[in-house]
């Protein structure tokens, strides 16, 4: 990952570098449970991820991504990373662990979504720094509040994304 250009130390982008933290945590637990032969606990550490990632991407379409379309140079990358979160969304829906196939489909998404993570935060994420005005990054801002209302933060008490409770580790 990059550490070059001070991205990272944008609150938003801060942010949502702490949901991606959250959401592959999640999925690399399922990948153990998966491994130890508990498809059980990992259904349902896929489901919590399930919804920290609708959330996440609710914030990033409804604001960064939003925001980064009104420039044409970056609308074809940006609606690329918004197609991958839909095709993620439509694979979780259906997802059966009970498959053997299914799950090492999920294995592979898990590696898709490290993939598209990367597109983010070396991508999308540095470019934001010199594109958006600062009207562009309040209103990137307010949305991802708007989505995360009344949730506390993973980086100083500000919106966040909330792990719903589970079963013990």
């Amino acid at each position: 990952m990059c550490h070059y250009c001070g991205c990272r130390e944008i609150p938003l982008i801060k942010e949502f570098i702490a949901e991606h933290a959250a959401i592959t945590d999640l999925a690399g637990d399922a990948v153990r449970a998966l491994d130890a032969g508990d498809p059980e606990r990992a259904r349902t550490l896929v489901e919590r991820m399930a919804v920290l990632l609708l959330a996440h991407w609710a914030g990033e379409e409804r604001g960064l991504f939003a925001v980064m379309r009104e420039n044409d140079e970056y609308t074809a990358y940006v609606d690329a990373l918004a197609r991958e979160h839909r095709e993620l969304a439509a694979f979780l829906v259906a997802l059966d662990l009970d498959s053997a196939d299914q799950r090492a489909r999920f294995l592979r998404a898990v590696d898709e979504l490290h993939d598209h993570i990367a597109k983010e935060e070396d991508g999308l994420f540095p470019a934001s720094l010199t594109e958006l005005t600062g009207e562009q990054w309040d209103r990137s801002i307010d949305a991802w509040k708007a989505v995360h209302a009344g949730r506390p933060g993973p980086t100083g008490g500000r919106p966040g994304p909330e792990v719903p409770p589970g079963p013990a580790a």
